[in-house]
């Protein structure tokens, strides 16, 4: 696996390019929530074709890929968001796709691979993690693009970050949902290029948040994992290969816990009418709990794909089962 840098001003723009003729412009849109010496702002990936961010990353990792590379099939490990994108892509070219998913994904993400014509294949959680983090690999003919470390990954992902800092020019900070980091690492690399004084915080489930962990000691660090309904981040470590590129540009962590994840979920539908997985809304959330983080505040709302009985129970005051 090779190590990823981050993204250039290049490369963003020619996965701009790519990306552009399939996958229309997010708005960015002003949450009013009367807060005192700040602006809440939302980056609305939710409008995805997909609900979700991992459509950018997805098409421009396909689109930059040889055709030829691509006839066996292609196949990514994911939680469930980037599979989804990884179905679109591949059908949009004609590729057979392969998701490595794990048992308890949202069933809503499954059948969306499985309507575009993507094979689920289930692993355990220890595998699925391997196979992110390069311990192992799948033996299989499918090209297999890490949703993490993959360079056009991370451009892809920059997409939304150039967006934000042309929409918004006065931004202070961003806030992203920090799972693999892709999404952190990809906005930052494009929101610091005009500014290095616009800062970047990731925001992690409390259950599980190896990022505020590893700045607090240091270094990587292996953390405990408590179950949680927030199936899109947290992580018992970090993806080695990606860090040393995430730190260098996030300017901090901020950990959440599930109550103030679906706190944040029904302001967003309450005030917004904006449907929001957990990891969608916890950027809103870290806002919230984050009076210091002053001026023009964007929260990436990275999606909302999550099934209807868990959302019911989060509309009806709840927190839903991990």
């Amino acid at each position: 696996m090779t190590a990823p840098h981050r993204p250039t001003p290049n490369e963003i723009a020619e996965a701009r390019q790519r990306i552009a003729p399939h996958f229309k412009r997010t708005p960015l849109v002003r949450l009013d929530l009367g807060l005192p010496n700040r602006q809440i702002f939302l980056k609305l990936e939710t409008l995805s074709p997909i609900g979700a961010f991992k459509l950018r990353p997805a098409l421009n990792a396909v689109l930059s890929r040889d055709p030829a590379a691509l006839r066996q099939g292609v196949a990514v490990t994911s939680s469930g968001n980037m599979a989804y994108g990884m179905a679109w892509a591949a059908r949009l070219v004609g590729a057979p796709m392969v998701a490595y998913m794990y048992r308890g994904a949202p069933q809503t993400k499954i059948e969306g691979v499985r309507a575009l014509g993507g094979e689920v294949r289930f692993v355990t959680r220890e595998t699925w993690w391997d196979y992110i983090t390069g311990a192992d690999r799948p033996d299989a003919p499918e090209l297999l693009i890490n949703p993490v470390t993959d360079q056009a990954v991370l451009a892809g992902n920059a997409s939304i970050g150039m967006e934000i800092a042309e929409d918004l020019p006065d931004v202070d900070v961003v806030l992203t949902p920090y799972g693999g980091g892709s999404l952190t690492t990809g906005v930052a690399s494009a929101v610091k290029i005009a500014s290095d004084r616009r800062r970047v915080f990731a925001v992690e489930d409390d259950s599980a948040a190896p990022v505020c962990a590893a700045l607090a000691a240091g270094r990587i660090v292996t953390v405990e994992m408590r179950p949680s309904f927030i199936k899109s981040i947290g992580a018992p470590s970090l993806v080695l290969k990606l860090w040393p590129v995430a730190r260098e540009l996030i300017d901090g962590a901020i950990a959440v816990s599930p109550a103030q994840v679906t706190d944040g979920m029904r302001l967003l539908f309450k005030k917004a009418k904006i449907v929001t997985e957990g990891a969608g809304a916890a950027s809103l959330a870290a806002a919230i709990a984050r009076p210091d983080l002053k001026g023009n505040v964007v929260c990436v709302i990275s999606g909302g794909n999550i099934d209807a009985a868990a959302y019911s129970v989060v509309l009806g005051g709840g927190i839903p089962a991990a």
